[in-house]
């Protein structure tokens, strides 16, 4: 159980992640507000009082979320004032911060209910990058399961263009464009063919309804227009033509999508970014074996993949690990990625062969 020490902490450790990733407004908040956090707020009181890992549960991002809500919706002129980076003095942010937490408590204590859900579809680059692998082996057509969908974006990756150091994927036309900055090694190429994608959450995020896309839009950080600008595109296409998302248990739903039957020709692949740590043990577990009795199932004609994209905190970056059944090799490390799919660097053969290890306070950034 966290210290009120170890919860102020947290705010600097994710003010270091922001600041790495080219978000220095959103690190000058986080370093304020563990300045200004007390005791006098509902909001101050759960923070500092947080019970778990501050970092691992990012306790920090979900109250920045709040604010960068604020802002958004104009509730604030000081509170945008710091947003938009007119004010930068240390000691008059966090004044400023503080006043904002006492006059808006109520509205920013549900921000921290949960864990934030950016649902980037950049991240698609490195997924998309793994699955160039799997149709390099297995052939184009794949089905895709992702856990952890959030609002269903990276299930979109079927309709969005990519140019991945050169290699192009997905139809020419598509309204949605992701051209990440590619270092190293050029990805295998290869065409994809998505021919079926369905993904679960515990808590879908429905972008047809305009709060709760407000809501993901503010999980993005105010430094990142970009992102902001990509987000809007591909929550236009979800609206134009919807994706197949369901509540549920992300256990469970893998066991049963598994136990399915799967058209042959087609290769079926569990896909997740940044959601493994938010699993309970029990639940990895269980998608751990599920996937090993499937492998062992799996066939020439009807392939299995698991395609992911998860923290490594040592690293301050992203690992996309793959891994295909029919087959004995472990998990291959092939690319590694910026957060928020800024930038992928494909890594040279022979690869890395070892199953993913998620470190204790894993969660890097959202």
């Amino acid at each position: 159980m966290a210290g009120e020490a170890e919860n102020r902490a947290a705010f600097a450790v994710q003010a270091g992640y922001c600041a790495a990733m080219a978000a220095p407004v959103t690190a000058r908040v986080c370093v304020a507000l563990g300045q200004a956090l007390d005791r006098s707020t509902e909001t101050g009181r759960r923070v500092l009082d947080w019970p778990g890992e501050p970092v691992a549960d990012a306790v920090v991002l979900r109250l920045v979320g709040g604010l960068h809500a604020l802002h958004r919706a104009g509730a604030d002129a000081d509170l945008s004032r710091v947003f938009d980076g007119v004010v930068t003095d240390e000691a008059a942010v966090a004044a400023t911060l503080g006043r904002v937490v006492r006059d808006h408590d109520a509205a920013l204590l549900p921000w921290l209910d949960g864990p934030p859900q950016t649902n980037e579809a950049a991240r698609s680059a490195g997924l998309m990058t793994g699955l160039l692998h799997l149709a390099t082996r297995f052939g184009p057509r794949v089905e895709v399961l992702e856990i952890g969908s959030s609002a269903g974006l990276n299930l979109m990756l079927g309709r969005y263009r990519f140019d991945l150091g050169g290699v192009t994927v997905g139809p020419e036309d598509a309204a949605v464009r992701i051209v990440p900055e590619w270092r190293g090694v050029a990805p295998p190429v290869a065409t994809v063919d998505v021919v079926g994608a369905r993904g679960v959450d515990i808590a879908p995020v429905d972008v047809g309804d305009p709060a709760q896309a407000a809501r993901l839009e503010a999980y993005v950080w105010v430094d990142a227009q970009e992102r902001l600008a990509r987000l809007a595109a591909a929550i236009g296409e979800v609206r134009r033509v919807g994706v197949d998302l369901v509540q549920g248990d992300a256990a469970d739903w893998v066991e049963a999508r598994l136990a399915e039957p799967q058209a042959a020709g087609v290769t079926r692949v569990l896909m997740h970014s940044v959601v493994w740590q938010y699993l309970p043990a029990a639940g990895r577990a269980r998608i751990v074996a599920a996937m090993a009795a499937a492998g062992a199932r799996a066939s020439a004609d009807r392939p299995l993949g698991w395609v992911m994209m998860e923290p490594n905190r040592d690293l301050h970056r992203h690992e996309v690990r793959v891994r295909g059944w029919p087959g004995k090799t472990a998990m291959e490390l092939v690319a590694l990625t910026h957060a928020h799919g800024a930038w992928v660097e494909g890594l040279a053969a022979p690869y890395e062969t070892r199953d993913y290890v998620m470190r204790r306070g894993a969660y890097e950034a959202d």
